[in-house]
């Protein structure tokens, strides 16, 4: 069911509200979407218990704020001037005092034990493959150092240059391809200013600092192209340098890489050429 097929503004909202009440989001691409609720559908092991985990705490902190609710209608109710006109002098009470102490304690650990499995869990594994993400004022910039060095920038495409399907601010001229089932360790970095490389399905957020190397990782567990934004402020353009993402089967990434070799050899040659240039025009 798609909220943005629907014209008649009140039928939206007994839409959006039925959906609420059954956890169904309108998501059903790797891609922000009109009305969305929730998380981006997931694409990874990791991201399916980050919203996982998500949806516990929803569940948990809904009961705190329908019990203490409960208790403070009943406290106004039960102990007001005209229901008790003669109030209780009662200073303290060691039993009451010794549960609102111990429960609160027992629904942090309750939240800690998962939270901190989740997070320990995210250390980055041996991984199978290496890719280098390089953030500029306002593109990123790829290298896959195990596959013969190749190297690529990916700009957002312009208006009209998108073809049919292309979300607009999502898509890029050059994507970057993993195959599907494959642990794929990400170095990233930055060329000038602070960025981050952010993909929602993957359950990835890592900041880019210039002159510094962070790690991060994922494993798609899917086919499909996902998308995802810069997600630090850095500069007039922040919003315009997305990240696009193939997973493919590993026999059509193996075409890829092959292909990628000769593709982008023109674009390194290029660039070495025009290094020499300067550089000879620099010693004269």
């Amino acid at each position: 069911m798609r909220l943005n097929n629907i014209t008649n503004p009140s039928a939206k909202l007994l839409a959006f509200c039925v959906m609420s009440l059954m956890g169904i989001t309108s998501a059903r691409a790797a891609q922000p979407e009109p009305w969305q609720l929730g998380f981006q559908p997931a694409a990874t092991d990791m991201m399916a218990r980050i919203t996982s985990f998500n949806d516990f705490l929803l569940i948990l902190m809904t009961a705190i704020t329908v019990f203490v609710l409960g208790l403070m209608v009943y406290v106004m109710v039960r102990f007001n001037a005209k229901a008790n006109p003669v109030p209780s002098k009662t200073s303290h009470n060691t039993m009451i005092e010794v549960v609102w102490t111990v429960i609160p304690i027992l629904i942090l650990l309750v939240i800690a034990v998962p939270s901190f499995r989740l997070l320990y869990d995210q250390a980055t594994p041996e991984a199978d493959m290496t890719i280098k993400a390089t953030g500029y004022q306002w593109y990123w910039g790829y290298e896959y150092p195990d596959h013969g060095d190749i190297a690529f920038d990916a700009l957002m495409l312009e208006e009209d240059e998108l073809q049919p399907g292309q979300p607009r601010l999502l898509s890029t001229d050059n994507a970057v391809v993993v195959p599907v089932d494959t642990t794929v360790r990400v170095l990233v970095t930055a060329a000038d200013v602070i960025h981050n490389w952010a993909m929602p399905s993957f359950g990835v957020k890592m900041d880019a600092y210039p002159g510094r190397l962070n790690e991060t990782w994922f494993r798609a567990n899917k086919t499909g192209t996902y998308y995802g934004q810069c997600s630090e402020l850095c500069g007039i353009r922040h919003s315009f340098m997305p990240i696009m993402v193939k997973v493919v089967e590993k026999e059509e990434f193996a075409a890829w890489v092959e292909q990628a070799k000769v593709e982008f050899a023109s674009y390194d040659g290029a660039n070495t050429n025009l290094a020499e240039v300067s550089a000879t025009q620099l010693s004269k």
